[in-house]
């Protein structure tokens, strides 16, 4: 839900990743309310209300890339009355940098965030998250889903079998699997849409997150990418977040990252 105009609170727009849905940050969205902060769980195009419903129509999402989904949100943040600070998971990660780099954000926190093209670091965990979408390149325009098993892999390997299998059942949906290929070929690809603007003295603060054990964004990925952004005039900061996989969002710790993330945005945000 997008706040009223008339609100006078910075709005905190909240951008999920692949597998997920807006209602993944409901539990964040409590929490910077509570703070003081307008929350926005932004969609991507075709993103449905519920995961019953998104299981139910895979197609809706099928064949959506980056730059159209970038455009969708930055379309969301259009509608606002001030200017938000953005905070993003995975792709959402990624698109947090997108958006920031074209001054959209006071303030942005990109959390395990997918890698744009001039990040080349590619650790094996990463490559055999990703190959089970990658190896059929029928799979490009296609919505897919996670197996438990590569869920475990990808996204929980630092959880017990049971809290696992419980997030998989309560948050995973189906997702495009065009960004998977547009990452896979962006530093080949001159026109690729995942460029981001590092250099933008608009961009505003940023928060690089990393989860240490996360086989899907690796710290040499996420610390890459921080990198490469602290050629920004902006303030540029690193957290790695100990014993933590790709689910640190959704999993049993997500309130030590949410607060790290509400602790930045409020030095920078108001």
């Amino acid at each position: 839900m997008l706040p009223r105009m008339s609100d006078e609170r910075t709005p905190v727009v909240f951008v999920h990743g692949l597998w997920l849905l807006p209602s993944s940050w409901d539990r964040w969205a409590t929490v910077f309310e509570e703070a003081g902060y307008a929350p926005v769980r932004a969609s991507w195009p075709g993103d449905a209300d519920t995961v019953a419903q998104a299981r139910a129509n895979p197609d809706s999402v099928a064949g959506k890339k980056i730059g159209e989904i970038a455009d969708h949100v930055a379309q969301q943040i259009g509608t606002l009355s001030k200017k938000p600070a953005i905070v993003g998971h995975s792709f959402g990660g990624l698109l947090a940098q997108m958006l920031a780099g074209r001054g959209l954000s006071v303030a942005s926190v990109a959390i395990d965030p997918a890698p744009y093209r001039g990040i080349l670091a590619l650790p094996i965990t990463t490559l055999r998250s990703a190959m089970p979408i990658l190896a059929n390149p029928l799979n490009r325009g296609k919505a897919i889903t996670l197996t438990l098993e590569q869920f475990k892999y990808g996204w929980a390997n630092a959880l017990s079998d049971e809290e696992a299998a419980e997030l998989h059942e309560t948050y995973h949906v189906p997702g495009p699997a065009a960004p998977l290929f547009q990452g896979a070929s962006a530093n080949l690809n001159p026109f690729s849409d995942l460029k981001v603007d590092t250099k933008n003295p608009d961009r505003g603060p940023l928060l690089v997150i990393s989860g240490e054990k996360d086989h899907t964004v690796q710290h040499a990925i996420s610390h890459a990418e921080y990198k490469k952004q602290t050629h920004n005039s902006g303030v540029t900061e690193f957290k790695e977040i100990p014993n933590r996989g790709h689910s640190l969002t959704i999993d049993s710790g997500w309130r030590e990252v949410c607060d790290s993330s509400l602790e930045f945005v409020s030095r920078f945000a108001g």
